[in-house]
């Protein structure tokens, strides 16, 4: 017997997500474009100053089992709530002083990253239609990709005007932005409230609920994560779209100026169309899905992703394509990724363990792109051999993210 729960779109809290994913990636990457300057003033050489940029990665892997667990008993109104405040702090700390404050700030905005990146899935999970998940998650997949792309084009700008401190601090506009949406869609008391996560059939997350003769919802048992094949399968498939993504973004550059012949400053503005096309896999993946169906979908974001560093092997003069299709995919792929996670997330706990698995294998090997691809460049003096790792991860995202759409989209999904 079951008793369907319906409800309106929640507009308001869509808008709160969208705000928060400005969030979640902008503040990290503001980062890169200014490293120079941050170096210079502080003396850091050139391993010290990669770590700003590599910090934040290495907190997602390390902090994503606590956070998962503060979630749990905080409630993830409570926690989406300490995770904007958090990034604030972290955000104001980087910039208050020399090279401790500027560390200290920054691992403070990557442990609370953290948090908002294993709890938006489960909030998704909660209060967003079934038909609609994936149009809210590429949406929230978007506003990182957006973030990213403005903080990368504006924060040089802010640095000439207001020193590189002052343009890192301008981005916490995007926090008060965030912040202010949150309590608009979720209300001030919510927001605040401590409370462990509900099962979906409290919360109205699922379409139809079991219920007893007496018309008592019954709860799901909580099914299994680290043992399930469909939730390992995802994992991998994250892990190689992070150590894809990170890998191209860190040395991208570098390639376009010893391959293509590109200045440093051009060589940076040109790489920008990787994260300038990933919004248009993050918007037109779930459209793509309601059509053809997840796994087919998958398919063809896996394709776009093996392009990438194919075509950079194999013809490195055409790079403005294989960026424009890798940068598709890269959108496309994290946006399929967490659409699978909640596609085979049976209550609100499930969910919140199954993102918090699937992102900490994810980030904990994507955080060694940048390091492993440059050893190799550095060991081979060549540009193959690398990319060519960067291939390989992009297969191992194709296989295993095919296997789990196909498991998580079938009638086996545990």
């Amino acid at each position: 017997m079951t008793r369907s729960v319906r409800s309106g779109f929640p507009w308001l809290l869509v808008t709160g997500i969208v705000a928060i994913g400005f969030i979640l990636r902008g503040p990290i990457v503001a980062v890169a474009p200014i490293t120079p300057e941050i170096s210079g003033d502080l003396a850091l050489n050139a391993a010290q100053a990669g770590l700003l940029t590599s910090l934040p990665v290495l907190c997602f892997a390390l902090v994503t089992p606590f956070a998962s667990v503060f979630i749990g008993r905080a409630g993830a109104n409570l926690a989406t709530t300490v995770a904007i405040l958090g990034v604030g702090i972290g955000s104001i700390v980087r910039s208050a002083g020399g090279a401790e404050a500027t560390f200290t700030g920054t691992i403070i905005m990557g442990a609370f990253i953290t948090i908002g990146n294993v709890v938006i899935p489960v909030i998704i999970r909660r209060d967003v239609p079934t038909a609609r998940v994936g149009i809210v998650t590429g949406a929230y997949t978007s506003a990182m990709n957006v973030s990213s792309m403005i903080t990368s084009l504006g924060t040089v700008p802010l640095s000439a005007a207001f020193g590189w401190r002052g343009a890192l601090l301008a981005w916490t506009g995007f926090v008060v932005i965030a912040a202010v949406f949150w309590l608009v869609a979720v209300g001030p008391r919510a927001a605040v409230r401590w409370g462990p996560l509900k099962p979906a059939v409290e919360t109205g997350a699922v379409d139809t609920v079991a219920v007893d003769t007496r018309g008592i919802p019954i709860a799901p048992p909580e099914p299994r994560t680290w043992r399930n094949l469909s939730a390992v399968l995802l994992a991998l498939a994250f892990a190689g779209q992070a150590f894809s993504y990170y890998g191209l973004t860190a040395w991208f550059p570098s390639i376009l100026q010893q391959e293509v012949g590109y200045s440093a400053a051009a060589a940076g503005t040109s790489s920008s169309i990787f994260q300038i096309a990933a919004v248009v896999g993050a918007l037109g993946v779930p459209l793509l899905a309601q059509r053809l169906g997840i796994p087919r979908t998958f398919i063809g974001v896996a394709v776009l992703w093996v392009t990438f560093p194919l075509g950079l092997m194999l013809a490195p003069d055409a790079w403005l394509a294989w960026g424009f299709l890798g940068g598709v995919a890269q959108g496309g792929g994290i946006t399929i990724v967490f659409m699978l996670v909640v596609q085979l997330s049976l209550t609100g706990t499930h969910a919140r363990r199954l993102s918090a698995m699937v992102q900490g294998v994810g980030y904990a090997l994507g955080a060694t792109a940048p390091a492993l691809v440059g050893a190799v460049h550095d060991a081979t003096g060549a540009w193959t051999l690398p990319i060519a790792v960067v291939l390989g991860a992009t297969l191992v995202f194709a296989v295993a993210g095919l296997l789990g759409a196909l498991r998580a989209t079938g009638p086996r999904r545990r």
